[in-house]
């Protein structure tokens, strides 16, 4: 026996996740998409602000263009194009895996009809505001779910902190979706929505992040991968480009430069965040040491309430 615990003769208990880099980047741009979704939503709510139907137009690009994009990337991990029409075959609301394919499907069903028919008049127009109101309800869910669907697995890592990724997940969607758009051509009250709105996003990004390594943490060994190897430093690389995105955000100027840098600083802490987390349970899955001591410590939390 080891300070350590008891293993299988160092043997892993789990295997690693499998996931390619499409995962990752499927968390990413599926991410923007939702968020995508849920502003062009808000701004037909609102209809207030010069600038809205810009606004609203571009959003409604973004989450055209990236509902594709998504789609291409899930398919790709899978291998073939007609194991996600399988998971369609049954409706199971305790599966994350099946209810992120109906999402998906969700979104590719009402994000174009928001796009094309959104501002007509008569019948087809009142069909796109529909739409465009069920699209940003499945954005809302796409932004948030693969953070539910990675914390729902035997992986350490991504169940200790399983309270905190959703939010992450949400939070990071919103940060690189206003980012993009401060970055693209509009109006002075469109770029300050964009801005805001993506600021928000890297705070709220930050603080989850804290707070996941910390609820993982409460087991040592399950939190060591935030600091070690790899994976600790793709964490802590993300965290660093994020935080160095706010503060120059905050900086004195409104050059076109620093705005652009500030934006694309972010983008980038908020896609490799999405890598390290894959990372993280990787690492985590290879050490038998946190699959033991994350039972036991999970096993006296129940056995106390």
């Amino acid at each position: 026996m080891s300070s350590d615990g008891l293993t299988y003769y160092d043997q892993p208990l789990l295997q690693q996740p499998v996931w390619k880099w499409m995962i990752p980047a499927y968390y990413f741009v599926g991410g923007v998409t939702g968020a995508a979704l849920v502003m062009s939503a808000a701004a037909q709510v609102r209809s207030d602000f010069p600038g809205r139907r810009q606004l609203m137009r571009r959003c409604q690009w973004i989450a055209f263009g990236g509902s594709g994009v998504s789609a291409v990337l899930l398919v790709a991990d899978l291998g073939r194009p007609e194991k996600f029409l399988n998971m369609l075959r049954v409706f199971r609301p305790t599966s994350p895996m099946n209810m992120g394919a109906w999402i998906l499907s969700g979104v590719g069903a009402t994000a174009p009809g928001a796009l094309l028919l959104q501002g007509r008049s008569g019948l087809l127009g009142l069909i796109g505001s529909a739409c465009g109101l069920a699209a940003g309800l499945f954005g809302t869910a796409l932004a948030t779910y693969t953070g539910v669907l990675v914390s729902n697995s035997a992986v350490p890592a991504w169940q200790e902190s399983r309270r905190a990724m959703p939010v992450l997940f949400g939070a990071s969607a919103m940060a690189s979706l206003g980012l993009l758009l401060h970055i693209v051509p509009s109006t002075e009250q469109g770029r300050r929505i964009a801005g805001t709105f993506g600021r928000i996003g890297q705070v709220a990004e930050l603080i989850a992040g804290a707070v996941m390594e910390r609820q993982a943490s409460r087991v040592e060994r399950v939190g060591r991968p935030f600091k070690r190897e790899v994976s600790g430093t793709m964490w802590r690389t993300a965290a660093a480009l994020t935080a160095g995105s706010v503060l120059l955000a905050v900086l004195p100027g409104k050059s076109k430069t620093k705005r652009v840098a500030s934006s694309v600083l972010g983008m980038l802490g908020s896609a490799l965040m999405r890598f390290s987390i894959e990372q993280l349970g990787k690492a985590s899955a290879r050490d038998a040491r946190a699959s033991f001591q994350h039972q036991r410590a999970s096993e006296k939390r129940r056995s106390m309430s």
